[in-house]
């Protein structure tokens, strides 16, 4: 039971986090800003990237953190403009994101503590 909790949200985070990128993609391709701009949407996200890939919670931890950038500017956006999907989109993937980290987290830690307490007393 609590590996299956672990794998669905590990893979619900990974499924939030590459949409989140894309759509930032998507949001760039529309306004067309300047390359400087793009990088400065998706970099926060991406330097986290190697971390999540080696199974590291505390690049998980910060990817919520760094979520709530990305939420705060996507309310002042959906205040400007309530009907634009991408940014109804995204800010249901940084929900989500934020979310299925934190939980991923919390249960992949309390794994790990079990798998350490199973070594430790053999």
């Amino acid at each position: 039971m609590m590996e299956s909790r672990v794998q669905l949200s590990k893979a619900i985070t990974w499924g939030s986090f590459a949409l989140l990128i894309l759509l930032q993609l998507l949001e760039s391709v529309i306004q067309q800003p300047p390359l400087l701009v793009w990088v400065i949407r998706v970099l926060p996200l991406l330097v986290f990237m190697p971390g999540m890939l080696a199974d590291k919670l505390r690049s998980y931890i910060w990817v919520c953190f760094v979520c709530l950038l990305y939420f705060m500017t996507l309310v002042e956006r959906l205040f400007i403009a309530p009907d634009n999907p991408v940014a109804i989109m995204a800010m249901i993937s940084v929900v989500t994101l934020f979310v299925a980290s934190m939980l991923y987290v919390r249960w992949r830690a309390g794994e790990l503590k079990q798998e350490n307490s199973h070594a430790q007393s053999e």
